[in-house]
C-alpha cells in the first residue's frame, strides 16, 4: 500500500514540474519557448537579387526639365529585399496562365466526378475515365477520413470550404479530342472552349475569359482603423476574381493608325517572344501574379517533409523601392546606369526608348552593339546597374504598388513611405519609362501614372519579397558598364 501511495506522490509531482505538454521536459514551472528561432537566412528567390536597406534622396534633385513639382527630393529610409532582375516574361507570366487553365479543367472534371458519385477511391489512378479526376483522397489507408467526409457534406459552394476538397495532378489532362476517355469527359471539355458560333477559321481555342484566378488579401489598413470596433475578421478579407489573360488588343487599341497586327497576333504565344517582357496586364491581374507565385512556392514547401520555410508573400514594390532599385545604390544620379547620357563612349544607346521624333530604333545597342528594337526587347539587352537589375529604365514601363497622388513627396513619412489602400483612387504609379518614350521619363525621379484597370502595350511589372531585418543575406555589387 505504501509503495502505492509513493509511486502516486511521485507521479503528481513529475506531472507538475514536467508536464503541460512542453516538449522540452522540465521546465521547473518557468516560461521556455516551444520554439527555437531560425537562421535568418531567407532562400533567395529564381531570378531576384537581394537590395540592401539604406537612405537616399528619392524624387528629381537635378535634371528637372519639365519641372515636375510631383517628383520633390526627399531624403527616406528603405528596408531591404528581393526583387527580379527582369520585367517578368511572356514565359513566366504563360506560367501563371496555363496553371490557371488546368486547375479550371481539373477542377471541373473533380466536380463532374462528385456528381457522378466519385469519391477519390474508385478509379483513381487508372486514367481510364473522369473518375480519375475525382477529388484526391488524403488519407493514408484509403479510406476517406471523417473531416474530408465532412467537407464533402458542407461543400456547397456557400461553405467556405471548397478550396479544402484537393485537386488531383496526378493525371495528365488529355487534351487530344480523339483520346477523350468518355462522354462525361468531352462535355466538360467543350465547355471551356469558344462554342462553335464563336470560332475563327473553325479554330478550336480555349475561351480566355473563364481564365479566373481566385484568391484572397487581407485590407491591413482597413483592420487597423477598425482596431477597437466588434468588426469581424470577414470584414477586412477582400477575395478577387481576376481574369488573368493578357489583353492583346492593346497593340491595336494603344495606336491609332500603325500596323501592328502582327504584335496582336504573337507577341504573348509566339516563342519568339518568349525572353520578351509581358504587356497587356492590369494592376489587377499583375497582383493576381504575385498571389499566385506565393501560393506555389508555399505548396513547394508544405510538400517537402524537412526544412520547411516560411514563405515571404511576392509583391509589387512600392514607389520608393523601386527607385531606390533602380538608383543602383548612386546618388543624385538621373539614370540606372549613372549619367548625365543616354549614350556611352562609341554612341551606343544604353536603354530602349525613343531617340528621336519619328525614330523609335536605337542605332547602336551599348551591350550587343548592334541596332535596337522599334517596340520592346528581350530582357537582358542591355546592361544591368550596380545591384545587377535589368531595364529598369527603357523596354517597358513597371507598375508599382503605390497608388498615384502628386503631392504624395509632401505627406508621406521618411521611413518605407507608401500611401496606402486608404488613400486608392484607382490610378497607380508607373515608372521606368518605355520603348516608346522619350529619354526624359526614363530618370528614375520621373513620375507616371496609369489607372489600375487599364492595360497597356508599354506597360509591365517585376515583384519583390521584402527581406527580414537582420536577415543574414549577402548583398553582391555589380558595376555597370558603359563603355
Amino acid at each position: 500500500m505504501r509503495k502505492i501511495m509513493f509511486l502516486g506522490v511521485l507521479l503528481s509531482i513529475l506531472i507538475s514540474c514536467g508536464g503541460s505538454g512542453n516538449k522540452r521536459g522540465n521546465d521547473r514551472g518557468m516560461i521556455i519557448p516551444e520554439r527555437k528561432p531560425k537562421n535568418l537566412a531567407p532562400t533567395r528567390p529564381i531570378g531576384m537579387v537581394p537590395i540592401p536597406s539604406g537612405s537616399f534622396v528619392m524624387g528629381q534633385t537635378d535634371y528637372d526639365f519639365a519641372q515636375q513639382q510631383n517628383a520633390t527630393p526627399k531624403t527616406v529610409s528603405v528596408s531591404a529585399f528581393y526583387m527580379d532582375d527582369t520585367e517578368i516574361t511572356n514565359a513566366e507570366y504563360q506560367v501563371f496562365v496555363n496553371y490557371v487553365r488546368d486547375s479550371i479543367v481539373r477542377q471541373l472534371l473533380a466536380e463532374r466526378a462528385y456528381e457522378m458519385g466519385y469519391d477519390g477511391t474508385q478509379g483513381g489512378s487508372d486514367g481510364s475515365g473522369i473518375a480519375s479526376f475525382a477529388f484526391k483522397n488524403q488519407s493514408k489507408d484509403g479510406q476517406r477520413s471523417a473531416y474530408e467526409e465532412y467537407i464533402d457534406e458542407v461543400s456547397d459552394g456557400r461553405s467556405g470550404y471548397e478550396s479544402e476538397r484537393m485537386l488531383n495532378w496526378d493525371i495528365p489532362i488529355e487534351w487530344d479530342k480523339y483520346k477523350y476517355p468518355d462522354r462525361d469527359y468531352v462535355e466538360v471539355m467543350e465547355s471551356i472552349y469558344y462554342a462553335p458560333e464563336d470560332r475563327f477559321n473553325n479554330e478550336r481555342l480555349i475561351d480566355v475569359r473563364k481564365l479566373n484566378y481566385i484568391f484572397a488579401e487581407v485590407d491591413k489598413n482597413k483592420a487597423a482603423r477598425a482596431h477597437g470596433t466588434d468588426a469581424t475578421r470577414s470584414e477586412f478579407v477582400n477575395i478577387d476574381t481576376v481574369n488573368i489573360y493578357p489583353d492583346t488588343t492593346v497593340w491595336v487599341r494603344d495606336f491609332h493608325y500603325a500596323y501592328n497586327d502582327p504584335l496582336h497576333n504573337d507577341y504573348f504565344w509566339n516563342a519568339a517572344y518568349l525572353d520578351y517582357p509581358v504587356v497587356g496586364v492590369t494592376w489587377d491581374q499583375a497582383r493576381a501574379f504575385c498571389a499566385f507565385r506565393t501560393d506555389k512556392h508555399k505548396t513547394y514547401n508544405d510538400s517537402k517533409k524537412r526544412n520547411k520555410e516560411d514563405v515571404i508573400i511576392y509583391r509589387l514594390p512600392t514607389e520608393v523601392e523601386w527607385e531606390y532599385a533602380a538608383r543602383g545604390g548612386q546618388e543624385n544620379m538621373p539614370y540606372p546606369w549613372g549619367g548625365p547620357y543616354l549614350q556611352d563612349s562609341r554612341g551606343c544607346y544604353l536603354a530602349n526608348f525613343k531617340p528621336r521624333r519619328g525614330d523609335y530604333i536605337e542605332d547602336c545597342c551599348a551591350k550587343t552593339k548592334k541596332p535596337g528594337f522599334i517596340y520592346a526587347a528581350p530582357v537582358r539587352t542591355f546592361f544591368p546597374n550596380d545591384f545587377g537589375l535589368y531595364d529598369m529604365s527603357g523596354n517597358v514601363a513597371e507598375w508599382t504598388q503605390s497608388p498615384y497622388n502628386s503631392a504624395s513627396s509632401e505627406f508621406t513619412g521618411t521611413m518605407n513611405p507608401y500611401l496606402g489602400s486608404g488613400m486608392d483612387t484607382g490610378v497607380k504609379t508607373v515608372k521606368g519609362g518605355s520603348w516608346k518614350d522619350v529619354g526624359y521619363m526614363l530618370m528614375v525621379g520621373a513620375r507616371d501614372w496609369e489607372h489600375k484597370d487599364s492595360a497597356r502595350s508599354f506597360i509591365g511589372f517585376r515583384t519583390v519579397q521584402t527581406i527580414p531585418e537582420g536577415a543574414n543575406v549577402r548583398f553582391n555589387r555589380t558595376r555597370v558598364r558603359t563603355n
